[in-house]
């Protein structure tokens, strides 16, 4: 099993910035791919950035140019830089990991992004 806890979530007003932060914890040993999604109000979970574990990226076309994902492996953690906020990126923003075996994944409780215009 794996436990993940986000946090960094705040309020932030058009144009500023926030940092996230995902630690993991219990059998990290499995974790390859690493990611962020977000859930605006009354729209479906879509995936924000993944990154592996080898820093391999990739980023929804939404937030390309604005949002960095990075890991450090040894601390078992993933960040997410968001910068030039805007209120569309407003939401609950999980981190998610991707277990060795297809098909295992684990979730974090979330935290909560709001931009103010």
């Amino acid at each position: 099993q794996v436990q993940l806890v986000e946090s960094g979530g705040g309020l932030v007003q058009a144009g500023g910035s926030l940092r996230l932060s995902c630690a993991a914890s219990g059998s990290v040993f499995s974790i390859n791919l690493m990611g962020w999604y977000r859930q605006a109000p009354g729209k479906q979970r879509e995936s924000v950035a993944t990154i592996s574990r080898g820093s391999s990226t990739d980023y929804v076309d939404s937030v390309k140019g604005r949002f960095t994902v990075s890991r450090d492996n040894a601390k078992n953690t993933v960040y997410l830089q968001m910068d030039s906020l805007k209120p569309e990126d407003t939401g609950v923003y999980y981190c998610k990991a991707w277990g060795s075996r297809p098909g295992i994944s684990y979730w974090g409780k979330g935290t909560l992004v709001t931009v103010s215009s």
